[in-house]
Parts: C-alpha cells; sequence; structure tokens
C-alpha cells in the first residue's frame, strides 16, 4: 500500500486562507458510499441528509495560542515554539524553529516585563526528538494560562499565509476543553443556531475530545503506509455523552462524526470496548485508519478536504474507498471547491 495511491493535484489557488464570514455559507460535496454518487449542496443543506435518532458527534478540543515567538538567551537569535501535548510539572512536547541551532540546554526568552532583563516567559530545552521535536520547561511567574494568552498566537497551519484577524474563527462554537494544537476544522461550519435546529429535527449531538497534536503538523514520511506510526493524542468521553453513544448503538441508529478527530476517537472507543457499553474513559490514542479498516461506531463522516498523500486522506478512503474519493477530489479541484481547513466540506453518507 504506497503512499503514492493516495495523492492527487491541487492548485495552490484553491487553498482557502480566510475563513468565510458566515460559518454556514460554505459548500458541501456528498459523497455516497454505496456507489460513488456525488452532489453538489451548500452546508446547511446537511440537514436533509440526517435524520432523526442520527447522532451527531463533536469533538470539543479548544484550541490554546501556542505558537510562541521568542529569542534564543544567550544570542538574542529568533527562535520559534509550537506547543503540542502537556506533560506536567511546566514540561511541554513542542516543536522549535530554527531546530538546528536549539539543542539541550538551549535557554528562550518570550516577552518582557518592566525590568527588562526578566522575560515574562523562559523555557529550557530538555530533551531532543526528530524533526524539531523538543521537550521544554517553562519557568515564570503568575499564571501560565494568562501569560499563553497575553504572548501566544493562533497555531495556524503552514498553507495559511494570511494573518487571522479574529481568533474565534479556528474555534468551534461548542470548543471547550483546552489543550489542541490545531483546530477540529470540520466543526468549524457549525454555529449555535444551525446545531439548535439539528437538534429540533430529533439529531442528538453528542462530545467527546481529542486534543489535536503532533500527527496534525507531521507528512508521512515513508513510501509504504504500513510503516507509518500515528504519534499519540490524549482523547475523553464522560459518562453522559457515553450513554448517547450506547443508545444510538442499542437503537441502531447512525453514527455521524463532525471530523476526522471524532472519528478516531470514536473508532478507539470501539476498539477499547468492543461490544460492551462504553463507558467513562480517557487515554491516549494512536489509531491510524487506512483501507482496509473495519468501522465499529462511525456510520457517516462530515468533514473539509484534506492534503495529499495525508493520513486524513486515508481514513475517509477506508470508508468510502479510495477510487470514489480520490474522484471526489478531482471533482471538487474541477468545481473549484475550498481546500483544507478553511475550506468547503465534504459529507460521507
Amino acid at each position: 500500500m504506497n503512499v503514492g495511491d493516495y495523492d492527487f493535484e491541487l492548485p495552490e489557488r484553491l487553498i482557502a486562507q480566510t475563513p468565510l464570514s458566515d460559518r454556514t455559507s460554505s459548500r458541501l460535496l456528498v459523497l455516497h458510499k454505496d456507489g460513488g454518487r456525488v452532489e453538489h449542496r451548500s452546508f446547511k443543506d446537511l440537514a436533509d441528509y440526517l435524520v432523526p435518532g442520527d447522532t451527531l458527534v463533536l469533538n470539543d478540543t479548544k484550541v490554546i495560542p501556542a505558537r510562541l515567538f521568542g529569542r534564543k538567551a544567550d544570542t538574542g537569535a529568533k527562535a520559534e515554539v509550537l506547543l503540542l501535548k502537556a506533560l506536567g510539572d511546566d514540561r511541554w512536547e513542542a516543536l522549535v524553529r530554527p531546530g538546528k541551532k536549539l539543542h539541550k540546554g538551549a535557554v528562550l526568552h518570550f516577552g518582557e516585563t518592566e525590568d527588562s532583563m526578566k522575560p515574562l516567559l523562559a523555557a529550557v530545552v530538555e530533551e531532543e526528538g526528530e524533526m524539531g521535536a523538543r521537550t521544554i520547561r517553562f519557568q515564570y511567574d503568575g499564571i501560565f494560562n494568562e501569560i499563553l494568552d497575553r504572548l501566544g498566537e493562533m497555531p495556524l497551519p503552514p498553507y495559511i499565509k494570511e494573518r487571522l484577524e479574529d481568533r474565534d474563527r479556528y474555534q468551534t462554537v461548542y470548543a471547550q476543553n483546552e489543550g489542541s494544537a490545531a483546530a477540529p476544522t470540520a466543526g468549524l461550519h457549525f454555529t449555535e443556531d444551525f446545531l439548535r435546529e439539528l437538534q429540533g429535527r430529533g439529531i442528538a449531538v453528542c462530545r467527546v475530545t481529542l486534543h489535536v497534536g503532533l500527527g496534525t503538523f507531521r507528512p508521512v514520511s515513508v513510501d509504504n503506509v504500513l510503516e507509518h506510526k500515528m504519534h499519540e493524542e490524549w482523547y475523553g468521553v464522560d459518562e453522559e455523552n457515553a450513554a448517547l453513544l450506547n443508545r444510538a448503538r442499542q437503537a441502531g441508529t447512525r453514527i455521524v462524526a463532525v471530523g476526522t478527530t471524532s472519528a478516531r476517537t470514536l473508532e478507539t472507543l470501539g476498539q477499547r470496548f468492543g461490544d460492551r457499553p462504553i463507558e467513562a474513559c480517557s487515554g491516549w490514542t494512536g489509531i491510524f485508519i487506512y483501507p482496509g479498516y473495519e468501522f465499529r461506531l462511525v456510520s457517516a463522516l462530515l468533514t473539509n478536504f484534506h492534503l495529499p498523500k495525508s493520513t486524513l486522506v486515508m481514513l475517509v478512503s477506508a470508508l468510502a474507498g479510495r477510487e470514489a474519493v480520490l474522484a471526489a477530489y478531482r471533482e471538487a479541484v474541477a468545481d473549484e471547491y475550498r481546500f483544507f481547513s478553511f475550506g468547503d466540506a465534504m459529507f460521507i453518507t
């Protein structure tokens, strides 16, 4: 199974650089798993494809302003840190730039206080990993989250070149649990009003959490799909939402994942509990879903259009079939859909 089998041509002009003014005004490509038929609709038409009893599963993770710009304490050279995973005791897994110059023992300074000799935030590189990964420990006075909110910027993907003026547009309207280094972008299309409208039609809304981490930023660096190893991310589900999932399973109604992060969380729960009732739980998942995978919980998927040769294209191909997905992507390119984080949506049903 070759990574190149999931490649496709994408003109750079189709990469959405800014969000639309109205979250629900994006386009919606509907891909039918049975036969590969494609329909071109508007996002709010999603309501036409959901039926009473369906359970819509949202990832309620909240993006933190995880990108920090500072300087090396000894030379004053510019440095950038992207926080990925809190390890406890003020230690974080992070990506750094320039990786070739930030070795173990390097000290970084971010921001300044009235005493210019003392930064608002300092960090020491404790461990080195591959491809710019580091373990760093922060030093500061006060409350870390307040300092991060003051100094940090939203960690937009590298293919977005435009500055984001409104931080909230890189958050879902239902974001609640802080911890992500990237937004679960399929959820960016929803407004609170549209979610209420769906609930009024008898659609159940369930919430799980998966904090998006390193896997989102790391490309597939091997030729053979089976050799790729996913980075682990934290997930959780509480008792109330576990009960919603159990109710859907017992009734035999559809579980509709909003985004690949929700899908990966659901399938992690499916593997963890099997045919037993799902219980409130949390943990780490490195689940990798690619063609040949048998879905345990996910019946349908709302998602955005993803990067060529990415694990996310492999996941949607596992659900709808590689040839059908790539054919739909070619049609989306020809019809000039907007791609990636701020782009249009696809519904696989």
